[in-house]
């Protein structure tokens, strides 16, 4: 018997010139126990090939997505797809290549694909291929009843009802209305990872995201405001999203931001509210703390392990364990199970966020962070929930130290550059006067830094909240939480008229 990678005994070995015999044919319905036997030999043979390390993502997904616009569904887009990504690692080096043949052959020769590009051959003639010997099959699907979830989901005719009910509420309730939409989409998706450090694990994900937006208009004046709300792991969850609320909040928001006055530029002493607000934090300094932003040495923070980043204010986490929230997973897409990582504690950095590449070029430990959109892109370091933590304060203490300045509600979109520059519009702003809001703003944009503004950051209220999000870079579009309680910052730079 030969001997697997990690000291694990290989189960058998087979003749190079026999695998183009071989056939298999695991189930095709669900990634289960039956694919374990075709990967195991895959994995071994990439092994043979000089492979440092192998790793299989094979995945199904069923999506929809739906939208309303005023009193129409005007948009129904259905997809359905099945495919495979191979990794190939050869010492600080790798190659991924992509496939949407899942056939023993068809995931054969995507590895054999990746191996050229990094200078392998397949074993030849009599060459013996151990399969890796992989770890009993964690299956958290089946170990958390997932199986049923996309049967239980809201069908088409009921999301068709919702996203109307949600528009027709929102003429009701607003005024000077342009235009109304309302917005929903539920992706349903099951993984599969194998890999010859022993890596056999699958999982089934849910998620789902509604939203509406209102546009008003009344002469010169216009406001636009949206909101969404996000899940994972509740089949119920449009049932039970409450749509009054959600079309009174944004009703009421964009009647006040109507008739605001515009902000005038300068520096000012900012509150920024709970929820959505931590979106800054994820951008500005957030990706900088994941290993992909190390290896490309565009990170200021690549030597401050263990020095002084922020206020001592400020702690922040990253983690894959909120019940319900948009970045919580069982695993990540490279078979690990999701950690919580403590990314600034009282000011200090702890830690990066590191994939399985990640970690090899950079010597950060793995922390569950392998992330990826779909079988098209390998895994890279990716947040997850990320938020600023609750701190000593009350909201009041918040508003009570600020003679004049600004307290932005809602943030907008933005945008951020490599190394931390960022500009963020707020969609919904109040002045603060002698710790009081006095009178609505609008076409405030924060201007600023990641290390000036976290430096900055010098009170935390106790009321942390989480909200829904979507966060593009190097390996897709995948799903996040973002967060922070209240938050004073002491000074930043405001754009506006």
């Amino acid at each position: 018997m030969g001997v697997g990678e990690s000291g694990c005994m290989a189960s058998s070995l087979i003749i190079s010139a026999e695998i183009p015999k071989l056939s298999y044919h695991p189930a095709e319905e669900r990634f289960d126990e039956s694919w374990e036997k075709p990967l195991s030999l895959l994995l071994g043979l990439g092994r043979a090939a000089g492979a440092d390390l192998v790793e299989f993502f094979l995945e199904r997904n069923n999506y929809i997505s739906c939208l309303a616009e005023d009193d129409k569904i005007t948009s129904i887009t259905p997809s359905l797809a099945t495919g495979a990504g191979v990794r190939v690692f050869k010492g600080t080096q790798d190659c991924y290549v992509s496939t949407n043949d899942v056939t023993f052959e068809g995931l054969k020769r995507a590895l054999e694909k990746a191996l050229s590009i990094l200078g392998f051959n397949l074993p030849q003639g009599s060459a013996l291929i151990p399969e890796v010997n992989l770890e009993m099959l964690r299956d958290y699907a089946t170990a958390k009843n997932k199986e049923a979830w996309l049967a239980k989901c809201s069908s088409l005719e009921e999301i068709s009802g919702v996203l109307l009910s949600a528009t027709h509420l929102l003429h009701k309730k607003a005024t000077h209305v342009q235009s109304r939409r309302a917005s929903y989409f539920r992706d349903w998706q099951e993984v599969l990872v194998a890999a010859s450090d022993g890596t056999f694990a699958r999982d089934i994900r849910l998620t789902q995201s509604v939203g509406c937006n209102i546009l008003c208009a009344d002469g010169e004046h216009r406001s636009s405001i949206g909101r969404r709300d996000g899940d994972t792991s509740n089949p119920d969850f449009l049932r039970q999203w409450h749509v009054e609320e959600a079309t009174e909040e944004i009703a009421e928001s964009a009647g006040k931001m109507l008739y605001a006055d515009y902000v005038e530029s300068g520096q000012y002493p900012i509150i920024m509210a709970n929820q959505f607000g931590g979106v800054i934090f994820h951008e500005a300094c957030g990706h900088l703390l994941e290993t992909t932003q190390i290896e490309r040495k565009t990170t200021p923070f690549i030597d401050k392990k263990g020095q002084q980043i922020a206020h001592e204010n400020l702690t922040a986490w990253d983690e894959g364990l909120s019940e319900h929230a948009f970045g919580t997973i069982d695993m990540d897409d490279e078979g690990m199970p999701p950690q919580r990582t403590l990314l600034i504690e009282n000011g200090i950095l702890k830690n990066f966020l590191a994939d399985r590449a990640g970690s090899l070029r950079t010597n950060h430990p793995r922390t569950g962070s392998g992330r990826r959109q779909n079988y098209s892109f390998p895994a890279a370091s990716r947040m997850r929930n990320t938020y600023i933590a609750a701190g000593k304060y009350t909201l009041q203490e918040l508003f009570d130290s600020i003679d004049r300045g600004i307290y932005c509600k809602k943030m907008g979109g933005g945008s951020v550059g490599p190394t931390g520059e960022f500009n963020f519009g707020v969609d919904e702003a109040y002045l603060i006067e002698n710790g009081k809001i006095t009178k609505p703003l609008k076409g405030a944009t924060l201007i600023g830094t990641a290390k000036e503004i976290l430096m900055k950051i010098s009170m935390s209220s106790q009321d942390l909240a989480l909200a829904p999000g979507f966060c593009g870079s190097v390996s897709g579009s995948i799903y996040v939480t973002v967060g922070q309680p209240h938050i004073k910052v002491d000074s930043i730079t405001v754009g506006g008229r």
